[in-house]
């Protein structure tokens, strides 16, 4: 399995570079694709605004030595177009027949989360919290293909309304948890001191 994380807007609400802000041990960025250990073999990160911080942050991570995964940058030079146009560039270079879908600043899924999404069979996997769909989403070969298909100017709910969704319900409050607002990593900054 591989991941895509999406790591390549403005952070315009944040009033920083949210991806780098540093959250318990590591960065918002790390906290993300720490998650995926041991169940992908590949995690490609979608940049676009402020690139080289994102190349610098995964340098940083591949130099840890900490994990499993290959991680590799992806640069969206169209960013600008917004978040349905760095995911079709990252599903250009998806390789594994499923994958998972989450923007970067989701950092506070808990790894049973994605045990339990990456197990769960079905074209599109959403875990659910209080009967809201969060993230990571688990997508098929199916489901990217279409997305290459589908008209740059569209979005990402477009694609998945031809899909049947299969709605996985976790007791993991972090699948709805995102880092948009100075508010927002303040929660988050508390929640992972839990």
């Amino acid at each position: 399995m591989e991941a895509i994380i999406l790591a390549a807007g403005y952070s315009s609400r944040a009033n920083a570079y949210k991806m780098t802000l540093p959250l318990g041990k590591s960065t918002v960025l790390e906290q993300t694709i720490s998650k995926f250990e041991g169940y992908c073999g590949r995690i490609l990160v979608v940049a676009g605004f402020q690139a080289e911080i994102v190349e610098e942050e995964i340098a940083k991570i591949n130099r840890k030595d900490a994990y499993s995964f290959q991680i590799k940058l992806v640069y969206n030079e169209h960013f600008n177009k917004g978040m349905f146009s760095s995911i079709q560039k990252g599903c250009s270079v998806v390789n594994a027949p499923t994958f998972f879908l989450t923007p970067g600043d989701c950092p506070l899924v808990k790894k049973e989360t994605i045990q339990l999404v990456a197990k769960h069979k079905g074209s599109i996997v959403i875990p659910s919290f209080n009967h809201k769909g969060g993230h990571p989403i688990k997508l098929s070969s199916e489901v990217k293909k279409k997305i290459h298909e589908t008209d740059p100017e569209s979005n990402l709910r477009e694609v998945l309304n031809g899909f049947e969704k299969e709605y996985l319900n976790v007791h993991d409050p972090g699948v709805l948890m995102d880092i948009d607002t100075p508010e927002d990593y303040q929660k988050a900054i508390d929640y992972s001191y839990k």
